[in-house]
């Protein structure tokens, strides 16, 4: 089983929204994602960690849906800060089309009876955001993460993988370790993808290592719009 990952495709396909606006490597972005996932497996894992769509209610994002469930191998999602069609968990997985499966503060394993992925996520928070409403959004995003990561040591059997799908940063602007990476380093993950960032000017590294942890960057636009390969 491999795992891919691709986030923020801020899709509106009923409602066109043209990402090209923002500058031209979103010019055919889509068609170029696409291209990358062609040699995905149907056993394969491709995980999008949110800003998904631009719809406001599950019913317009249906399309989007249905696009993303056009895509090879079992894709997973979780939620983004643009996703403000994605009101309720039970809602969302009761939309979905066949081979999508959602994420929100929970996980669900992959794979036979060894040798699987557990998959984890929740759309955490800014680390850089110091206002006394971001400082609470932060705390209880953390709680959310520590849920998703104790259901994930419950599902987790010898030889599994663990991976957080989480749509902020999990560090801040300057890569430093806080609450969210100690978490990963306590419940054992191999590996966490992550989105959010966008624009040339974005200061960013594809890959992250820290004690053994592969933290990657998954935003289509700073990946040249190309799955990224998940090595656990």
């Amino acid at each position: 089983m491999n795992v891919y990952a691709i986030s923020d495709l801020h899709l509106s396909i009923n409602n066109p929204k043209p990402m090209n606006i923002f500058g031209a490597v979103w010019d055919n972005y889509l068609d170029d994602i696409e291209k990358s996932l062609d040699g995905v497996g149907d056993d394969d894992l491709v995980l999008l960690a949110g800003d998904l769509s631009w719809a406001m209610t599950l019913d317009a994002a249906a399309p989007d849906l249905a696009y993303i469930g056009g895509y090879r191998g079992k894709k997973v999602i979780t939620r983004g800060n643009h996703d403000f069609w994605w009101k309720g968990i039970s809602g969302v997985r009761a939309a979905l089309p066949a081979g999508v499966y959602a994420i929100q503060n929970d996980c669900i394993r992959f794979g036979g009876e060894t040798d699987g992925v557990v998959v984890c996520g929740s759309r955490g928070w800014s680390a850089d955001d110091k206002s006394e409403e971001g400082k609470k959004l932060f705390a209880r995003e953390l709680l959310r993460i520590e849920l998703s990561l104790k259901e994930g040591e419950k599902q987790k059997r010898d030889g599994d993988k663990l991976v957080f799908m989480i749509h902020y940063p999990p560090f801040n602007a300057r890569f430093e370790d806080n609450e969210v990476t100690a978490l990963f380093d306590k419940y054992g993950v191999n590996a966490v993808v992550y989105g959010h960032l966008h624009g040339k000017n974005c200061y960013t590294r594809p890959l992250v290592v820290r004690r053994g942890i592969k933290y990657y960057l998954t935003s289509c636009d700073q990946v040249g719009n190309k799955a990224v390969k998940i090595e656990i």
